[in-house]
């Protein structure tokens, strides 16, 4: 069991269609975005997490997602272990049924 927390793709969806303003950050592979993200989502590949610390804010939470939930569950250890608020999708976008569009048209 993570020390962090997780929420469903149902639960996402509803929140981003309440209009909640939410840090979502994919760590798919640059292959795997190109087939479509979360449009309010931001891509730092979990490679790149390590030396991407400087680009997330300790104050922000931030929702972790991939392409079924266990790399970003593995990215949220390791910045939570650092002190970062994190939560995982789970399921990742292998269940997700909201927007998707390509990585190009994303923030």
């Amino acid at each position: 069991m993570p020390d962090y927390k997780t929420i469903t793709t149902d639960e996402l969806k509803q929140k981003l269609e309440n209009g909640e303003q939410l840090d979502l950050v994919d760590v798919r592979e640059d292959e795997e975005v190109e087939e479509g993200m979360i449009p309010q989502a931001k891509h730092i590949k979990m490679g790149d997490i390590p030396e991407s610390l400087d680009k997330l804010d300790k104050n922000k939470e931030y929702i972790l997602i991939c392409r079924s939930g266990n790399r970003s569950g593995r990215v949220g250890q390791f910045l939570h272990d650092r002190g970062y608020k994190v939560v995982n999708m789970e399921g990742g976008m292998l269940e997700w049924e909201g927007e998707s569009k390509p990585k190009d048209q994303c923030l």
